[in-house]
């Protein structure tokens, strides 16, 4: 099996095997780029915390503040995700003051927007729902209504790329 599959553990095989087809036939990049012609230009961290908030704001407007959205080349080979929401606390002045952070890997500054927005969407649910329970799958669903097929897809996307990168090898 080809390592890069690791990324759809959990699905069934006869998806599993359309996949292994795509890829011998050295066809997911284009089922992918016909699927998500367009790559987003978010490429900024500004462009990315406007893009962050204008999502929270529409959909959760009375959730806690983000003090920081910022994209970050050290989150898949480290922590093996895409995103990170941390909520940070620290002692300040007697007080303490509680900062919540969303971290992107910057392999999807080059992706198509969807994909982008999947990961914002997955973050952001965290700011109400910590764990990956059924409440946060609704939530995500309730931000971007093709949460699961984006997710999928994305995973697709992570497999083209270790896959066309050990053909360049």
């Amino acid at each position: 099996m080809n390592p890069a599959l690791r990324y759809l553990g959990g699905y069934p095989e006869n998806l599993i095997e359309q996949v292994s087809r795509l890829i011998e036939t050295d066809k997911l990049g284009a089922w992918l780029e016909q699927r998500y012609p367009h790559k987003h230009n978010i490429k900024s961290e500004k462009a990315l915390y406007d893009y962050v908030q204008g999502i929270k704001s529409q959909y959760l407007k009375k959730s806690s503040p983000i003090s920081k959205v910022a994209y970050d080349g050290k989150i898949h080979v480290v922590n093996n995700a895409l995103g990170l929401h941390s909520f940070v606390s620290r002692a300040h002045g007697g007080k303490l003051k509680a900062k919540n952070e969303i971290r992107i890997a910057s392999m999807f500054k080059d992706a198509p927007e969807p994909f982008l927005r999947m990961l914002v969407v997955h973050e952001l649910a965290h700011l109400k729902e910590k764990d990956h329970n059924k409440a946060f799958y609704q939530l995500c669903c309730h931000m971007e209504p093709d949460y699961h097929q984006l997710e999928f897809d994305a995973r697709l996307y992570l497999i083209h790329l270790e896959t066309s990168a050990d053909n360049k090898a």
